[in-house]
C-alpha cells in the first residue's frame, strides 16, 4: 500500500505533464474551430468527448486546458516558493525586528481569505491573463512557504555545522545559501506539491466564476458552461470535472508520498 501513492500519484502527474506538453499534437482539432451544426453534441466518432455550446471539440479544449492548469500551477508555486523561501530564511536567520515585522505581515496575509483577494485583483483587470491569475494567487500564497522555512531555519541555527561556519567568518548570505536552504528544501518541495494542487483548483474556481484567463480554454470555464447546460448535455460538466479531480488527486497523492518519504517521524 505504501507504493500506491507513488504509482497512482506519479502516474497521474506524469500523464498531466505529457498531455500539457503535447496538446497541440494530441488535439484532433484546433480548440477554436467551431462546428455549429453539432453544437452541444454528445460523444461521437468525430468528437470523442462531444462538443460545447459553440460546437468546439471538447477533447481539444480539455487538452489545451491542461496547459493552463500546469502553467498556473507551476507559475504560482515557483513565484510563491521563491518569495517565501527567501523571506522566510532571512526572517529566521536574522531574527529580532526583521523577524517580528515579517511574522506580523504573514499573520495578516494568512488571516485574509486569499481567494477573495485574488477575485478582487482579477476583477480590477479588464482582460485577465494567465500571468494576472498567477500574480493574484501568489499575493498571499507565499506566506505559508515563508512560515515553514522560518521554522526550519530557527531549528537549524544552533546546529554544529552552522555554528562552525559562523566561527570561520562565513557571511550570512553564504550560510543561508550553502548550509540552511539545502536542509529545508525537502519540506518545501512537499509544500509545493500541495500548493500546486491548490493553485490549479483556485484557477478552476476563478474561471468558473468568469474571472479566469481570457481567450484560452480552461477546465473551470468548461465546467461553468457544463453547469449551464447540465440537463441538456451533461458531458460538458462531467469530463472537465473528472479532469480537475484526477489532477488534484494525483498531485495530492504524490505530495503524501513525498511527505511520508522525507518525514523523519515515519518508519523507513
Amino acid at each position: 500500500m505504501r507504493r500506491f501513492p507513488w504509482i497512482v500519484g506519479g502516474g497521474l502527474v506524469i500523464a498531466l505533464l505529457v498531455i500539457a506538453a503535447l496538446a497541440p499534437w494530441l488535439a484532433p482539432y484546433p480548440p477554436e474551430q467551431l462546428d455549429l451544426v453539432n453544437d452541444l453534441a454528445g460523444p461521437t466518432g468525430a468528437h470523442w468527448l462531444g462538443t460545447d455550446e459553440n460546437g468546439a471539440d471538447l477533447l481539444s479544449q480539455m487538452l489545451f486546458g491542461a496547459r493552463i492548469a500546469v502553467g498556473v500551477g507551476l507559475g504560482t508555486v515557483t513565484l510563491c516558493a521563491t518569495i517565501g523561501v527567501t523571506l522566510g530564511a532571512i526572517s529566521g536567520w536574522f531574527g529580532g525586528l526583521v523577524d517580528e515585522v515579517m511574522m506580523r505581515v504573514i499573520d495578516i496575509l494568512m488571516a485574509f481569505p486569499g481567494i477573495l483577494l485574488a477575485i478582487l485583483i482579477i476583477a480590477l483587470t479588464r482582460s485577465p491573463s494567465v500571468w494576472a491569475v498567477i500574480f493574484a494567487l501568489s499575493v498571499t500564497g507565499w506566506a505559508s512557504y515563508a512560515r515553514l522555512v522560518r521554522g526550519q531555519v530557527l531549528s537549524l541555527r544552533g546546529r554544529p555545522f552552522v555554528v562552525a561556519a559562523q566561527a570561520m567568518g562565513a557571511p550570512s548570505a553564504w550560510i543561508i545559501a550553502r548550509h540552511l536552504l539545502p536542509n529545508v528544501m525537502a519540506p518545501v518541495i512537499v509544500q509545493a506539491t500541495f500548493g500546486m494542487a491548490g493553485a490549479i483548483l483556485a484557477e478552476a474556481g476563478l474561471s468558473f466564476l468568469g474571472l479566469g484567463p481570457d481567450g484560452v480554454p480552461s477546465w473551470g470555464a468548461l465546467l461553468d458552461q457544463g453547469a449551464r447546460y447540465f440537463l441538456v448535455s451533461g458531458h460538458l460538466a462531467l469530463f472537465p470535472g473528472l479532469a480537475i479531480l484526477a489532477t488534484v488527486l494525483g498531485i495530492n497523492l504524490l505530495g503524501d508520498a513525498l511527505r511520508d518519504r522525507w518525514d523523519p517521524r515515519t518508519d523507513a
